[in-house]
């Protein structure tokens, strides 16, 4: 079977199961397809947002966020198709998860040539997704997404790895509120029980190494709600 009628494409497989990645990704690649992967629901959708892929591969029992709450995550950021994979085949489960936003549902075990005619089957359903932005530049702030390196006005940033994910998750939603929550998954390693104080005190970090300390600060705290990244003019 081939996948050359649709185009290769960019596959991300959320999969805590380290021999079913490794089939993924053998099986895939050989049919073309570039494959990232995540071995849990944090991990899973920081490299969502880092990559956008093509196409989302999605187990739902995975060992920190369910495949329910990713599926819910990824919704709110972007109509990428996702395929759900699971072990779990009653009627129930299916109706959620085409309920919640997913495109089609493979029960485990899977055979080869079901998995590649479904992936097909979602890509000739959805349209081909834009070029992926290769930076973030607004006149003052720059942030190059490739390189992992952010600018004021032409001059490097001195960033931890979490304040520069913190950023770039932060422009590349520019105008939009992102919650606490949102921002964790986004932006930090997996660590459980991180709250919003935490998030509270690098914004702060972050707002401090850019010198934007003042109320002029592009970096906007939504009370109740999150934080926003408003463009300077």
């Amino acid at each position: 079977m081939s996948v050359g009628d649709v185009g290769a494409a960019a596959v991300l497989a959320i999969e805590d199961d380290a021999d079913i990645r490794l089939l993924l990704r053998t099986v895939l690649g050989r049919e073309g397809y570039a494959v990232a992967e995540a071995a849990t629901g944090r991990e899973g959708l920081r490299t969502f947002h880092e990559t956008r892929p093509d196409v989302v591969i999605l187990d739902i029992g995975l060992p920190d966020l369910d495949g329910w709450q990713v599926l819910e995550r990824i919704r709110d950021l972007s109509d990428a198709p996702v395929l759900v994979l699971t072990a779990r085949s009653s009627e129930a489960d299916k109706v959620r998860g085409l309920n919640a936003g997913a495109d089609d549902y493979l029960t485990k075990p899977f055979s080869h040539v079901e998995l590649l005619a479904r992936l097909q089957a979602i890509r000739r359903r959805r349209p081909a997704p834009g070029p992926v932005r290769a930076g973030f530049d607004d006149g003052r702030v720059r942030v190059d997404f490739v390189r992992q390196q952010a600018y004021l006005d032409g001059e490097p940033v001195l960033l931890t790895p979490t304040e520069y994910r913190l950023l770039s998750a932060l422009v590349r939603h520019a105008g939009q509120v992102l919650s606490a929550d949102q921002l964790v998954e986004l932006a930090w390693d997996e660590r459980p029980n991180l709250g919003p104080e935490r998030v509270k005190y690098a914004v702060l970090r972050l707002r401090r190494k850019l010198g934007w300390e003042s109320e002029a600060s592009p970096l906007r705290t939504v009370r109740g709600f999150g934080y926003r990244y408003e463009p300077l003019a």
